[in-house]
């Protein structure tokens, strides 16, 4: 019988310095991938707004648009005429559509619209989640943009190493972002020059901030333990809650992004925090996780919770997001554990799943990014309204706070 020769058995061991090559390479491979991806147009950018947009941001006729804009002389922004005849109409930026919403809706409006206000606090959002793929993220973004369309002033920090919030906002993350530009420094220490607010940048959506996250992030999980043990008395749960107190004074909310995991750094942003969204998408693994979510924040806040006998959040508000209405879908069993286990904290909003925004020209894009003259804007409609009224519930939720007293 002839021999058979034996394959050579393949070497599977992988050395640091082989993963560190290997890093360079992928990164290198992720922005080819992103330049092709955001190709023509390399820069985000915000869609343009339609008369009916307008109307209906702002609880409106068209007719009633049309008239204020003959007759505003000038203090309501008139957009930009497009067409002839029957078939022309106005378009406005996303600027143009926030002033519209802030001078005309009768949504409330806080006093940030005129500047930062010493009387006012805005309020600070966390959305968290331990297990990947949950549109943690996308709701975070989502959360932020509906918001500004109601005339608020939202700034979002990323605390999450990966950097994907910052990349949704437009930015890149392996050029463009440095651990200077994130909440390290401030981290670090307390007393840097200008603190947050210092680390501030605008974005392409008028009215949303961003402090942008980068991977050295991680080097807040060594220092924050290491100065609990070194320094008696440090309170390593609060540094970011001191931090984001100027803040409040310049937005009407601040939204935190946090990885998931219950890391030192997101249990800063847990504490700081006034309210808590948590997406979920409904299958199995993710109800289950978010359940693990709470035993271990529990388990873990029993070190400090002594000290935070007063804490409390004003809301706490699962949400149910790529939803799959499919006929062997998970959707109907997990929905009603989910009731059995939240109760109240489940709000009656879930977002549908869509497979348009998967699609590789949408991929660093929200339902929000789309214009109405988009070819998919009609599809992803079922996907926004949900963003839209749940938007308006956390607004309504805060405005019962700061409004006045009749």
């Amino acid at each position: 019988m002839a021999n058979v020769s034996q394959p050579m058995p393949i070497d599977r061991t992988v050395t640091l310095a082989q993963i560190s090559d290997f890093a360079d390479v992928v990164t290198d491979y992720a922005t080819e991938l992103r330049d092709q991806i955001l190709a023509p147009r390399p820069r985000k950018s915000a869609p343009m707004f339609t008369t009916g947009e307008i109307a209906e941001l702002c609880g409106l006729t068209r007719q009633q648009v049309h008239y204020l804009v003959a007759k505003s002389d000038g203090v309501l922004p008139e957009g930009q005429s497009t067409g002839t005849g029957r078939s022309r109409s106005r378009m406005f930026t996303l600027a143009e559509t926030r002033t519209w919403v802030q001078r005309v809706s009768e949504i409330y409006q806080t006093p940030l619209v005129e500047g930062p206000s010493d009387d006012f606090e805005g309020k600070v959002i966390i959305t968290s989640q331990l297990k990947g793929g949950s549109a943690k993220t996308t709701t975070t973004m989502c959360l932020a943009q509906g918001l500004s369309l109601r005339g608020r002033k939202v700034l979002v920090i990323d605390l999450d190493p990966q950097a994907s919030l910052s990349e949704l906002c437009g930015l890149y993350a392996e050029k463009e972002i440095f651990p200077e530009d994130t909440v390290l420094p401030f981290i670090y220490d307390q007393k840097v020059e200008g603190g947050l607010l210092g680390k501030v940048q605008t974005t392409y959506w008028d009215g949303l901030d961003i402090i942008p996250a980068h991977t050295e992030l991680v080097g807040a999980e060594y220092h924050l333990p290491a100065m609990q043990m070194k320094l008696p008395g440090f309170k390593f749960w609060t540094v970011l809650r001191d931090g984001l107190m100027p803040l409040r004074k310049h937005y009407d909310y601040i939204i935190l992004d946090t990885s998931p995991s219950l890391s030192y750094l997101n249990l800063n942003a847990l504490m700081a925090a006034d309210a808590m969204v948590m997406p979920m998408v409904p299958e199995n693994l993710d109800f289950f996780s978010s359940l693990s979510f709470w035993r271990l924040f529990s388990d873990v806040a029993k070190s400090f919770i002594r000290y935070e006998a007063d804490k409390k959040y004003d809301f706490v508000s699962v949400l149910l997001t790529r939803v799959n209405y499919g006929p062997t879908a998970s959707t109907p069993v997990v929905r009603t554990w989910a009731q059995g286990a939240y109760r109240q904290w489940l709000d009656p909003f879930e977002v549908p799943a869509s497979s348009v925004m998967s699609s590789g020209a949408l991929a660093f894009t929200t339902v929000f990014d789309i214009a109405s003259t988009h070819s998919q804007a009609k599809s992803l409609a079922r996907v926004r309204q949900p963003l839209v009224d749940y938007c308006r519930w956390v607004d309504d939720q805060f405005v019962k706070q700061w409004r006045p007293a009749q």
